[in-house]
């Protein structure tokens, strides 16, 4: 057996002496840790949109409620009563500076007149109703037959107010062409269908001391119904 000797290192040779070699620590691939990553990322994205839909919807909710109104179905003119197919209930967000009728007070609205045109899809309000009747009391009502030529283009509707001028011959009464014509104030109360002459007959309100005179000029057929300026128009001096 061959025995061999070892030199034994001096004391300064062991700083010297290699170190050995440690493995790198093993890093994944870039893309692998992306995958990785990839599904907190689209959860947290689907949290997100989640949320703030969530925050929308409650932003909606507290900023404008939907409340139930009352709106017009169709067109209905002044003067004219309302039914419950004029009526229809709408639901709209709610705004402080709408005031229309609460749907809950349909029932209560039908039978009350128009005090002005109402146009379909508006919103029906206090002012645009009211329970006073079209003949007031100590009114007389009067039966006015008229011709087309004797009444004006425009339509008649329950409550607007007109005047019937007194027309009569010049040849029968000579001091018509220098004294103002006679008047008589009225406010139209019902309007029938024309025949087929196109005489039409209207029902209007006239004073208690008024109604003789007016049946007078009916009967003579010597008149003109005029419609009276609405308030808020300015009149001729």
């Amino acid at each position: 057996m061959e025995t061999r000797s070892i030199p034994t290192p001096s004391p300064g040779s062991a700083a010297f002496a290699p170190e050995p070699v440690r493995p790198a620590p093993h890093t994944p691939p870039r893309r692998l840790g992306a995958r990785r990553r990839r599904p907190a990322v689209l959860a947290m994205a689907v949290a997100l949109i989640a949320a703030g839909g969530l925050g929308g919807a409650v932003l909606y909710n507290s900023s404008g409620q939907r409340i139930a109104v009352i709106a017009l179905a169709r067109d209905v003119p002044m003067g004219q009563t309302l039914t419950a197919d004029d009526l229809v209930v709408a639901r709209i967000a709610g705004d402080p500076a709408l005031r229309p009728l609460d749907a809950r007070d349909l029932a209560r609205i039908v039978g009350l007149r128009a005090t002005t045109d109402l146009h379909r899809g508006s919103m029906l309000t206090k002012p645009d109703v009211t329970a006073d009747p079209a003949v007031q009391p100590g009114q007389q009502l009067v039966g006015v037959a008229a011709k087309r030529s004797q009444l004006p283009a425009t339509r008649l509707q329950p409550g607007l107010q007109v005047q019937i001028v007194y027309t009569p011959d010049a040849k029968a009464d000579q001091s018509t062409t220098t004294r103002t014509p006679e008047t008589l104030a009225a406010v139209v109360a019902a309007v029938g269908k024309a025949d087929a002459d196109g005489v039409q007959v209207v029902d209007v309100a006239v004073g208690p001391a008024d109604g003789a005179r007016l049946a007078v000029w009916v009967a003579t057929g010597k008149f003109q119904v005029v419609l009276a300026p609405r308030a808020g128009t300015g009149g001729g001096s």
